[in-house]
């Protein structure tokens, strides 16, 4: 099924990237992009979409081509409906977005409610080009601010926001049932986000206050107090792997400076991924050229979190 993801602005380019979670992106703009995707339904695990649309059609950003477009389209709908219209920043298109969502009303045969609709229907402007259809899903990203790490069991500072770990769990392609692990789980924020996604979740770390919190956490999960540089599992074990890698003087560290746990580390995970899988890898500087000796890098994002810290993302294959 062709769909269209209202992406949100949080990042340039991730959001595309977390697409291939849920299907192959055949077409994109600025925050649109348009996929082809087996299950619909899977779409509402994604973290940095807001909107999920089965694909209706596409015009040039004018009102003209877009009233042309609705015509041809020939809508009608026995429950009542709504025209909603978002214009992302840069878009060619001069009329308001009142107008342009009149335009919705007046085309589609069925009765308009604006409080209370049974379905949605959506245009997206973006640059010259303009996108519609049926919204099919709205994802919950209040969800996330429910998950704040400070309403956790047990909370310690600094930990990844709960839309950035879906966001990594999602880019490495882990699915329900897959064994998922991460290696420097701290209090579990990564993991948790697996386990919802249906995953069996296993976690390691060398900090024994770290492992605690995480059990408070994750009463189900299974972790390990272990050296990320010598890993107690077989060749081949995950069919996933999503971490945040240790950085600062106050990071529990076994054996040395953090270029060689980083190196021990990315080794270690190549070992005890599946052929053929991902693992998604933060770090706060750049070690590609590590990565390059143990994986392809498909893909290599910054993100800068505040002024002293910019995550640098790996999807390593």
């Amino acid at each position: 099924m062709r769909l269209i993801f209202e992406l949100s602005g949080e990042h340039p380019e991730i959001p595309f990237a977390e697409i291939e979670s849920v299907g192959s992106i055949t077409d994109r703009e600025v925050q649109v992009a348009v996929a082809e995707c087996t299950n619909p339904a899977d779409a509402g695990r994604l973290a940095m979409t807001h909107n999920v649309m089965e694909y209706l059609g596409e015009c040039h950003a004018d009102a003209a081509s877009f009233k042309d477009l609705l015509d041809s389209l020939g809508l009608s709908v026995e429950g009542t409906f709504a025209g909603r219209v978002k214009k992302v920043t840069g878009t060619c298109i001069e009329e308001s977005q009142l107008t342009l969502e009149k335009i919705i009303g007046s085309e589609i045969d069925g009765p308009v409610s604006l409080n209370n609709p049974e379905y949605e229907f959506r245009a997206v402007f973006s640059g010259e080009r303009c996108f519609f259809g049926k919204v099919i899903c709205r994802i919950d990203r209040g969800g996330f601010s429910c998950r704040n790490p400070m309403r956790r069991p047990f909370f310690h500072p600094g930990v990844m926001m709960p839309l950035f770990a879906r966001t990594m769990v999602n880019l490495s392609l882990a699915m329900p049932s897959d064994y998922f692990y991460d290696p420097f789980c701290g209090t579990g924020g990564i993991m948790l986000e697996a386990n919802l996604l249906g995953c069996r979740i296993f976690g390691g770390d060398m900090d024994p206050l770290m492992l605690e919190g995480c059990r408070q956490n994750l009463p189900g999960a299974e972790l390990f107090r272990t050296n990320a540089s010598s890993m107690p599992f077989g060749d081949d074990t995950f069919d996933a792997v999503a971490t945040d890698l240790p950085y600062g003087q106050s990071v529990c560290i076994l054996g040395g400076s953090l270029d060689k746990l980083y190196d021990d580390s990315l080794s270690e995970i190549r070992r005890t991924l599946k052929p053929g899988r991902r693992a998604v890898v933060v770090t706060h500087t750049d070690v590609r050229k590590v990565a390059e000796e143990y994986f392809i890098v498909r893909n290599f994002f910054e993100q800068r979190v505040h002024k002293s810290l910019t995550r640098r993302v790996m999807v390593l294959e």
